[in-house]
């Protein structure tokens, strides 16, 4: 009888690097271009050990995604690591009033331990092939500091990434801090004028439009810049079905929404209340890869394609292994700044900084067994504050 690995230990390994430049702008949320600051940054690596010897491990943030963890761990010690339906089930019910986290991190490790095991990248695992993934550059936000302070910055920048091979370009804009929506209309407008038939643009308001009329009026001058969608648009903390099936009804311009919602019966809801165009989805707050490939494929029953949030080597792994989405979001990246992204700090020959993409602008999904990256002990030991274990 074959003997199956059983998970005896989980750990965290808690670190702290300092990033020049980096600051944040008027309400302390928003990373943005502060020349002359130091931004102290704080990561951790999660590492599930089983007794065959094989970990799977995955950088996550320090804090409450470590406190939900720990409320789980004695639940893991003992359990199959294969087990992934049955742990992701469990714990999804057993923390139901969270953010979510242990559930996402912890599925990362289960698929991180079947990869080592079976001798094969994740998305082989999915049924995936290695295939070139089409990034966007995804910008940090707008400043007032120098960087990306006007419509003309964000526009050089739409072209330095042209030229290095993008074919796609998301603005993360001032966020309001003058409530100025016209700057941010302005901004729109002048990408469409630049920009037309050479990149996808896409904007990200992140939720800071103040009200309906003003999300409105960038909608409607997306419709003229003819761009690809509008994420997020305003103050409801993306999650009203009302409120977003009605702006669509409005404007031409395709919506993204379903950051903020998880799990795939919420996105289920938003999409059959047609509440949203593209479907949002991430491995890190939807119940990890088994989560959101049950978001993948419940979004191509509608027909309907998925966009997935935030940058990872986990993403590029499940954009190989599904046919409906458009996108990989490089970043966060800025003309004046250069990895301060905690992949392309954690990982040897790994890199989601603006030139991580090929002369097409594109990049591709690891070939090593798991997640398929080595992580840089020898630089996460020389920045840790911290060690500990969950259990075990």
């Amino acid at each position: 009888m074959k003997k199956y690995p059983k998970i005896n230990k989980i750990s965290v390994v808690v670190f702290e690097w300092e990033s020049l430049n980096l600051g944040t702008d008027y309400n302390t949320f928003n990373q943005v271009y502060d020349p002359g600051s130091k931004k102290k940054q704080k990561a951790a690596i999660l590492q599930v050990h089983t007794d065959q010897g094989i970990v799977g491990e995955y950088p996550m943030n320090a804090g409450v995604d470590v406190a939900e963890i720990q409320s789980v761990s004695n639940y893991l010690i003992g359990k199959n690591p294969l087990s992934r339906e049955e742990i992701y089930k469990d714990i999804k019910r057993g923390m139901r009033q969270s953010l979510n986290a242990a559930n996402s991190y912890v599925d990362i490790c289960l698929w991180d331990i079947a990869g080592k095991i079976y001798e094969e990248p994740i998305y082989r695992l999915l049924g995936g092939e290695k295939i070139p993934l089409k990034a966007y550059a995804s910008t940090l936000h707008g400043d007032e500091n120098g960087g990306l302070g006007t419509p003309q910055d964000f526009s050089d920048f739409a072209q330095e990434c042209l030229e290095l091979g993008y074919k796609a370009f998301k603005v993360h804009g001032w966020g309001l801090a003058r409530n100025d929506i016209d700057r941010e209309i302005k901004n729109v407008l002048l990408l469409g004028k630049n920009f037309e038939n050479k990149l996808d643009l896409l904007i990200d308001p992140a939720c800071e439009i103040k009200n309906f009329g003003d999300a409105l009026r960038i909608g409607r001058a997306c419709d003229e810049a003819k761009f690809f969608w509008l994420e997020d648009p305003y103050a409801d903390g993306g999650v009203s079905q009302f409120a977003h099936r009605k702006l669509r009804q409005m404007i031409n311009t395709p919506i993204l929404q379903t950051e903020h919602i998880r799990f795939l019966e919420q996105h289920v809801d938003f999409i059959l209340s047609e509440s949203t165009d593209y479907v949002r989805a991430g491995a890190y707050q939807d119940g990890g890869i088994t989560g959101t490939m049950k978001i993948a494929h419940a979004t191509e029953g509608f027909g309907l394609d998925v966009e997935l949030h935030g940058p990872g080597p986990v993403h590029r792994h499940i954009m190989s292994s599904i046919k409906n989405t458009n996108f990989y979001e490089l970043g966060l990246v800025h003309p004046k700044l250069n990895k301060f992204n905690v992949w392309s700090k954690v990982y040897k020959d790994y890199s989601d900084e603006l030139d991580a993409v090929d002369k097409n602008g594109n990049v591709f999904a690891p070939d090593g067994y798991g997640i398929g990256v080595e992580l840089d002990w020898d630089w996460i030991n020389n920045h840790t504050v911290d060690k500990f274990n969950l259990a075990g």
